[in-house]
């Protein structure tokens, strides 16, 4: 089956190669019958303009009449689909197909060719360049490409038919290589398309960097599937190298796909450089979704021109006409641009989408803003129009041959009438002459242009839209090798609307703060800038390692100088210390409020029951407790530390002491109501004292020989890790605060085996309830202050010991008291001794 062309017949007809589709959809083989045809898919408009400039130069050479007097040019155009299968194809039906006649039903082959083109003007892209320049150059037909750059094609024994209006890779790589050497790069990242022309422009720029003494920082290769994992793991390379300068040398396909996974990975801070391929490629500067991470990209293009009268040629089309079923280019790309159906479906194109309008045939292309029409960056094309003409001048000058001066054996001239591809090739060879926009059309002996490109920076216009500022430009004629690259710095915006030049080095010059640390799988010459930890220090650049500051002091943020470590203590600023404080005084307050209550009314029944000198002694003490918790707050010193133990130990004893004398009073008055009993005589007030006076004098005892033997006292805690001096009080002997605990607890407990056993006497007679919860309370508090006191952290300690004190004491308060001061207060009529009495009566039997 032929391929779709659009043709027009001429004395000598050009061959043309376009890629007007990106990709060619993958049938479905089944191996069981002959496969469908190739569906290519994804039109391009950019390309589309390259071939209408094509066929604008053939007009215009025909119409002019000047250059090619009495001859008229003709072309055969088709579409390569961006493969170089399809490419191959394409110039194969550009040759002409062998006939032959059927004898016995069998084809006899003449051998003979027909319809062979003179010359060919394409393809764009060096992969199919490369397909296509091979086939070619076994009949010697010359292959002028618009956009093939890869330094391979340079080959003239592979590819001796080949030549170029685009410059050389190689003269981009050096370009690309004196910009890295110009702004002082020298860790660079480097990221190629996986066809030719990728993989040999990297692979040179690779080379020339690390001969500068540059270093690379990645090589990655983007595969043509562009599977998500694949770009996925280069997109993670690239975070991962520390490069901050990536240079993209691949096709605008490629180069898309990788942008799109750096958005949806978020990778950003990257300063792009791209190489002439997509340099001013509309599919990347045109959406605005790359805008934030491409904004002050650098790039590489051919010089552009400006082709008067091209913009109306371009806008002429009209589906209308009578030819325009003949032309399958034409009918994909009005249907593309208007999302509308002709109704005609071109051979081995992408079909119509079901369901698409029919198109009205009022559609104006005028009233389109799109890359086709936008003759701004004319750079491509141009490369096209001086491809057409460089074939037109060699043309010419077969046609001005004078016999006995020829170029040929026996200085011979072609026939004008049949001129042969081979001889055609010599002139083009040949070439040489200043075009109209003043620039210098001529091929060196490797069929490659002169090489002068326009360096751009991307930079975003009010209006949103990407503008490519010219900031400079590269000339390979230059003689003098320091001007060849010339850069307007001042006019250059980089990436994150910065004027800065970014940094991109293998290794910083570590400063102040930092040491040197070898970068693991990375080359010798690299090395990471490493923060020193927090209490290290270095005071020079490029410190081999850092120094640890002394225990009582802390590196600064800078890590440049050690400064004295903060001191930390719960103080009575601190608002843990203002919240403690406040609840031990209101403790010390409602204490004295009780001792109020019970003084009013201390001739009243329920007072004078429930022993009110032991009441008033033990409120006494409750006060002593809520304010010895004020001793743990504040700055510790020598008496503050041997007070806050002390006062602690002695009154808490002497509370439970008191509490104790009640128990034992209550337990022992209910015994000496049975007959024959004598032992309340015993447990008279004097004894009373006695208890609560020997307990109590125990603690001192072993508080005494505390302070003596090994006082506690103020010590400092640093810890290495740590930017604080935590203050606290040393314990001087732990086995002393522990009997000073113990005794507590010792009492507690034996406080609490009475009451229980005490529990169920009248309750008018006795608080044994009352106080065993209150014991019970005690207990559990001081039982869970172990563990947590062990635990905790620096002045957390003190809290938790500061906790425990305060619990216990309103535990007590709020057991024993409360429920006295609720009936004095609020229910009154069961404070008499009668009610006392009968309750009494009632509970004993």
């Amino acid at each position: 089956m032929s391929l779709p062309v659009l043709e027009k017949k001429g004395d000598m007809v050009l061959g043309g190669l376009f890629s007007l589709h990106d990709t060619v959809a993958e049938p479905s083989l089944t191996f069981t019958s002959t496969p469908p045809p190739i569906q290519c898919t994804r039109f391009n408009f950019r390309t589309f303009r390259w071939m209408q400039t094509m066929i604008f130069a053939i007009e215009e050479i025909n119409s002019d009449g000047r250059l090619l007097p009495n001859i008229t040019l003709g072309y055969k155009i088709y579409d390569s689909c961006s493969t170089p299968h399809q490419a191959l194809k394409a110039a194969m039906e550009l040759m002409g197909s062998e006939t032959g006649s059927v004898v016995g039903g069998q084809t006899q082959s003449e051998g003979t060719c027909h319809g062979t083109v003179p010359a060919v003007i394409g393809d764009g892209g060096s992969t199919q360049s490369l397909v296509v320049a091979r086939f070619l150059g076994v009949f010697h037909v010359p292959q002028v490409s618009y956009f093939s750059s890869c330094a391979c094609l340079s080959d003239k024994k592979e590819f001796p038919a080949f030549l170029r209006t685009m410059p050389s890779d190689f003269f981009q790589v050096k370009a690309l290589v004196q910009l890295v050497k110009h702004f002082g790069w020298t860790w660079v990242g480097v990221i190629a398309g996986d066809d030719a022309y990728g993989r040999w422009g990297s692979n040179i720029f690779a080379d020339e960097v690390r001969k500068l003494g540059a270093c690379v920082a990645l090589h990655e290769i983007i595969p043509k599937n562009r599977a998500q994992t694949a770009m996925s793991s280069i997109v993670s390379n690239i975070r991962s190298s520390g490069a901050r300068v990536i240079l993209v040398f691949a096709v605008e396909q490629d180069a898309a796909a990788l942008f799109d996974e750096a958005l949806r990975a978020g990778l950003t801070g990257i300063h792009w450089l791209a190489s002439e391929a997509w340099s001013t490629a509309a599919v990347l500067s045109t959406p605005r979704k790359y805008h934030h991470i491409l904004l002050g990209l650098m790039g590489f293009a051919i010089r552009r021109a400006h082709i008067p009268r091209l913009q109306d040629f371009l806008l002429r089309l009209d589906p209308s006409s009578p030819d325009t079923r003949e032309d399958p280019f034409l009918v994909r790309f009005w249907e593309e641009v208007f999302q509308c159906s002709l109704g005609v479906q071109a051979l081995s194109q992408e079909p119509n989408v079901e369901g698409k309008p029919l198109c009205s045939g009022t559609e104006e292309l005028r009233s389109i803003t799109n890359i086709y029409s936008d003759v701004s960056q004319l750079r491509i094309s141009y490369n096209v129009y001086k491809a057409v003409y460089a074939i037109a001048h060699a043309i010419k000058a077969v046609r001005s041959c004078v016999k006995g001066k020829g170029p040929f054996p026996q200085q011979s001239c072609p026939d004008v009438e049949n001129i042969q591809p081979w001889q055609l090739l010599h002139y083009i060879k040949q070439v040489g002459y200043i075009n109209s926009f003043g620039d210098e059309i001529q091929f060196d002996e490797n069929g490659d242009p002169a090489a002068m490109y326009d360096l751009i920076n991307w930079q975003l216009r009010p209006n949103g839209e990407i503008d490519f500022v010219t900031i400079g430009k590269f000339d390979e004629t230059t003689t003098a090798a320091n001007q060849k690259l010339q850069i307007q710095e001042q006019n250059i915006l980089w990436n994150g609307n910065q004027t800065k030049v970014p940094l991109s080095v293998c290794s910083n010059i570590c400063p102040p703060g930092t040491r040197k640390a070898i970068r693991p799988n990375f080359p010798i010459c690299c090395h990471d800038c490493v923060v020193c930890t927090a209490g290290e220090i270095s005071n020079q650049t490029d410190a081999i390692e850092c120094v640890r500051c002394l225990p009582e002091f802390w590196s600064n943020a800078e890590r440049t100088a050690c400064i004295p470590k903060q001191v930390e203590f719960l103080s009575f600023s601190d608002t843990m210390g203002i919240i403690l404080m406040a609840i031990s005084l209101i403790g010390a307050f409602s204490t004295c409020i009780v001792v109020i209550i019970f003084s009013y009314h201390r001739n009243s029944p329920i007072v004078r029951a429930n022993n009110s000198t032991l009441s008033f002694l033990l409120l006494f003490s409750l006060t002593l407790c809520f304010l010895c918790s004020l001793t743990f707050i504040g700055r510790p010193s020598e008496w503050s530390c041997m007070l806050r133990h002390t006062a602690l130990g002695i009154t808490f004893v002497l509370c439970i002491s008191c509490i104790l004398g009640k128990t034992i009073v209550v337990l022992i008055a209910f015994k000496a109501t049975l007959p024959g009993t004598t032992i309340i005589k015993w447990f008279g007030p004097a004894p009373q004292k006695a208890i609560i006076a020997s307990c109590t004098l125990i603690q001192v005892i072993i508080c005494t020989v505390w302070l003596v033997l090994a006082p506690p006292t103020p010590c400092q805690l640093m810890p290495r890790e740590n930017a604080i001096v935590i203050l606290l009080c040393n314990e001087g002997s732990r086995v002393a605060f522990a009997l000073v605990l113990g005794y507590i607890g010792l009492l507690a407990c034996l406080c609490l085996l009475l009451a229980f056993l005490a529990r169920k006497l009248p309750d008018n007679f006795n608080e044994a309830r009352l106080i065993t919860f209150s014991m019970l309370i005690f207990c559990a508090v001081w039982v869970a202050f172990i563990p947590a006191y062990i635990s905790s952290p620096g002045k957390y300690a003190t809290v938790t010991e500061v906790f425990a004190i305060l619990a216990s004491s309103y535990g007590l308060l709020g057991c024993i008291f409360a429920p006295k001061c609720y009936i004095i207060l609020l229910n009154p009529e069961k404070n008499t001794r009668k009610h006392l009495m009968s309750k009494a009566t009632s509970d004993r039997f």
